[in-house]
């Protein structure tokens, strides 16, 4: 892969984490965004292995100008981005719609949905101008079979999904793709603690059985998918969802 950098919103999370190891193999660098975290995300730079470069980077989601600094900052260290991960999440109960206030809705809107719009508007021009540059968003295999509880969550995912699509149609032709990766249950990031919190570890432990592979998947094992998509080994690959749940959703 040529010399450029991954940028990854959410870094510092459980599955960002996984997400810039497994990057680290493919690109030169990786650009570490985070909004509180500064520690994690020096700590997860000086973990990367010692061909890829890792920058922690400030990236409020809540923030346009934000997000604008953190691109031109990454830019200017690497010198172009070729993939813009989005692995940022909110942690949230799973209530169910008729008890879900109008302010828990917004919050998960702000950070997720629109979040990823304001990703979005600051990097298109970028990847425009350079002829290339992909985008990998985490969404949730909610939408593909709903559990009761999961609307907080996967509704702001839905149009995430319906973004990506979108981009990959209209910006296909400067060069430019954007796929999604639906992790089903997860034992890393805000999976790990909605085991955690959530239930019983007998209910959990039910819910393996309607897994096909009786077993919870890892942050590794999203991560792998979301570096496929962000590669060359994928470059005829746009607009679609890659399902990495374990068979929980057949």
């Amino acid at each position: 892969m040529s010399h450029n950098a991954a940028f990854v919103v959410g870094a510092t999370g459980g599955l960002g984490r996984s997400a810039c190891h497994a990057l680290a193999r493919d690109w030169d660098g990786v650009a570490i965004g985070y909004r509180s975290s500064a520690e994690k995300a020096q700590s997860i730079a000086n973990e990367l292995p010692a061909d890829c470069t890792g920058l922690p980077v400030r990236c409020d989601l809540t923030d346009a100008s934000s997000i604008q600094s953190a691109l031109v900052t990454a830019r200017d260290h690497f010198g172009s981005i070729g993939t813009m991960v989005f692995a940022s999440g909110v942690a949230i109960e799973q209530p169910f719609v008729s008890k879900i206030s109008e302010g828990q809705w917004r919050e998960v809107l702000e950070t997720e949905l629109i979040g990823l719009m304001r990703v979005v508007s600051a990097t298109l021009p970028l990847f425009r101008e350079q002829g290339f540059g992909n985008f990998v968003t985490v969404v949730s295999v909610a939408n593909y079979t709903f559990p009761p509880g999961d609307a907080l969550s996967s509704v702001p995912k839905a149009g995430m999904e319906a973004l990506g699509r979108a981009i990959a149609k209209e910006e296909g032709k400067f060069g430019i793709r954007a796929n999604m990766v639906a992790p089903g249950i997860i034992d890393a990031g805000l999976g790990s603690h909605f085991l955690e919190t959530l239930y019983s570890p007998e209910i959990w432990e039910n819910q393996k059985k309607g897994v096909a592979l009786r077993r919870f998947g890892t942050g590794d094992e999203i991560a792998e998918a979301i570096a496929f998509l962000a590669s060359d080994r994928a470059s005829y690959i746009t607009g679609q969802t890659l399902i990495v749940d374990g068979g929980f959703s057949l």
